[in-house]
């Protein structure tokens, strides 16, 4: 069954985004992926309800996390190779960022599922 929820992602690595719009679909969401330029635009059909965006470091990530946040008004979910894992890494990176979820890699299906619902639910 499809899904309204259209899910953006942003990631530069072809392997990661090919598994990451394959788990999605399979789940039932719409998928737009790329990088964002002006070959490949937003479909103006309709507005993401989450973009998910890999950053390689954390630390100079919030520009980008409101860059996406301000055009598309659609929560961010941060996934990167950067972030500890467990509870305390996971929050204060969250926090730090100002966004509701972030997602340390690598992470399973269930992970990125749990993580996409959590953040769409709470946009709700």
């Amino acid at each position: 069954m499809l899904r309204k929820e259209l899910v953006l992602i942003v990631e530069t690595d072809d392997l990661i985004r090919d598994l990451l719009e394959r788990w999605l679909t399979e789940a039932g969401y719409r998928v737009q992926s790329g990088p964002l330029s002006a070959a490949n635009p937003l479909d103006p059909a309709s507005a993401p309800s989450l973009i998910i965006v890999n950053v390689p470091n954390p630390r100079g990530a919030e520009a980008l996390v409101r860059a996406l946040e301000g055009e598309h008004r659609a929560p961010v979910l941060v996934v990167s190779g950067r972030f500890r894992r467990g509870l305390g890494g996971s929050v204060e990176a969250a926090r730090r960022l100002g966004v509701r979820k972030v997602l340390p890699k690598p992470f399973t299906r269930e992970e990125l599922l749990e993580a996409v619902e959590a953040s769409i639910g709470e946009a709700s």
